[in-house]
């Protein structure tokens, strides 16, 4: 009979196991040695559920290398990736110029991290990043989107005096514990609180309850997403200005959050630029990265900024070890060069607007099919009850078993039988949302429409295999 594997001898297994040489640990042959079993492993030693709920969605196919816009597994199966990581794949995996400034700063055997030093490739991006948005002064750099709110949330207290920040529902900012307290989903909150006092929740595009939260006089700021990243809401033509006029009224500031939407994704370097707003703080990150280093930005008044870098003694204040490092400050200067050189914003508004009108032509075709909506590649198609018997039936056995099933229906055929990486448009959610590369070529665009319709299509009839597999979800589901 085996003995069972102790401490020690998995510690004797790892120092036997790493694939070195005289250059070094050979990460790409580590990858490679561990394609049979990463998933047990990563079950075993982070996060079994995650595992667990990739068996059960049919995502567990151990994908081995990305490249643009695909993804391959270890079969060589070529995938579409329209999850782009959440947003950060604007300008898609692996890009060779990103590539190429990484590989320059690490042989060129830079000063980086010094501290005290003011790091000159920071300085750099600051000022191509403020070339974007030119009513703006100043940038604080940090490392991920949640931090970029926590930042913006100290700013706008210290150069108010105020303690209150108003959020909006359903809207999302970030998981860590400042970021939750203006989190609109209660989804990413439970069992996380209690958490910030002061924090107020409006309704979305409902000027009159801003104004109203904005009366008592302690509102530091308003933070908000021109497209809420849940769901993919859109700020009505009239809510941003008037946020804005509502905010100089009262003395607050409005902070836009666009980590998601930023950088070209809407068909605008900003999506506020839709709108002809001018935030006092903007928000970005995840394309910022390349897809490599996470880092993000917090682009702010001369004012604002001020007021905590006030005196000589308060040099340091807010500081983050590893903002401003020059692995990310590279990956995000030659970002902003692709997305400039390769006209990628332009490019996100023409193949948006491409897919939007083909998605379109779906409302009228299929009763499952509610609404489209979206600007640029930012775009969600929204599923509702049908009315006809037999659809009824089954959406109602199937959502009344688990809210927001249905759209998981439609992502797992889209990735199983077309190769198309999706997701919901957030929890209970039954949108599916699409967040492609700005890279995606013409063939992509008709690969995607006909794989939509395709599955769409195949939603409607009953019996039928995606209305199977929604009885088969419920099942898996109520044995998690």
């Amino acid at each position: 009979m085996a003995m069972p594997e102790t401490a020690t001898d998995r510690a004797m297994s790892f120092r036997t196991g790493l694939a070195c040489s005289e250059d070094g640990v050979d990460v790409p042959t580590l990858f490679l040695r561990h394609a049979g079993d990463g998933m047990e492993l990563y079950s075993r030693c982070c996060n079994r559920q995650l595992v667990r709920m990739l068996n059960t969605v049919g995502c567990d196919v151990g994908f081995c290398r990305g490249d643009g816009q695909y993804l391959y597994d270890r079969s060589g199966t070529q995938y579409l990736d329209l999850l782009s990581g959440f947003g950060v794949f604007a300008i898609g995996r692996n890009h060779p110029s990103v590539c190429a400034a990484l590989r320059g700063v690490l042989d060129s055997k830079l000063p980086n991290l010094v501290q005290m030093d003011a790091p000159r490739l920071a300085a750099i991006l600051a000022e191509r990043l403020l070339k974007f948005v030119p009513y703006l002064d100043k940038v604080f750099f940090m490392n991920s989107g949640s931090e970029a709110v926590e930042a913006a949330i100290k700013f706008a207290r210290a150069s108010t005096g105020r303690p209150g920040i108003i959020y909006c529902e359903h809207g999302f900012h970030g998981v860590s514990l400042g970021a939750l307290s203006v989190n609109g989903d209660e989804f990413f909150c439970d069992g996380f609180g209690p958490f910030l006092p002061h924090c107020v929740r409006i309704p979305f595009n409902d000027l009159a309850a801003l104004e109203k939260a904005l009366d008592g006089g302690n509102i530091a700021g308003f933070i908000v997403e021109p497209i809420q990243g849940k769901g993919v809401h859109i700020a009505a033509d009239d809510y941003l200005k008037g946020a804005t006029a509502l905010c100089r009224r009262h003395g607050a500031l409005l902070i836009a959050d666009e980590i998601q939407t930023g950088l070209g994704r809407t068909g605008r370097f900003l999506a506020v630029e839709h709108w002809n707003v001018e935030p006092d703080i903007v928000l970005l990150s995840k394309t910022l990265s390349g897809g490599y280093v996470p880092v993000s930005a917090v682009l702010m008044r001369k004012a604002i900024f001020d007021k905590v870098f006030d005196r000589i003694d308060r040099a340091l204040m807010a500081p983050s070890t590893f903002a401003e490092n020059d692995l990310a400050m590279a990956a995000a200067i030659a970002t902003l060069e692709v997305i400039t050189a390769e006209g990628l914003v332009a490019k996100a508004e023409r193949i948006g607007d491409r897919l939007m009108q083909a998605f379109s032509t779906l409302i009228p075709r299929y009763e499952l099919v509610h609404e489209v909506r979206g600007k640029g590649l930012m775009m969600a198609i929204d599923f509702a009850r049908p009315q006809s018997f037999a659809l009824r039936t089954q959406w109602d056995l199937i959502e009344g078993a688990r809210k927001g099933l249905f759209g998981q229906m439609i992502t797992i055929p889209l990735f199983i039988e077309h190769k198309i990486l999706s997701q919901v448009a957030g929890p209970d959610s039954c949108a599916l949302k699409l967040l492609p590369p700005s890279i995606i070529s013409e063939a992509d665009c008709e690969w995607i429409v006909k794989s939509v319709e395709a599955v769409i299509a195949a939603s409607h009839r009953v019996p039928g295999a995606v209305w199977s597999l929604g009885k088969t979800l419920v099942g898996n589901f109520a044995r998690a």
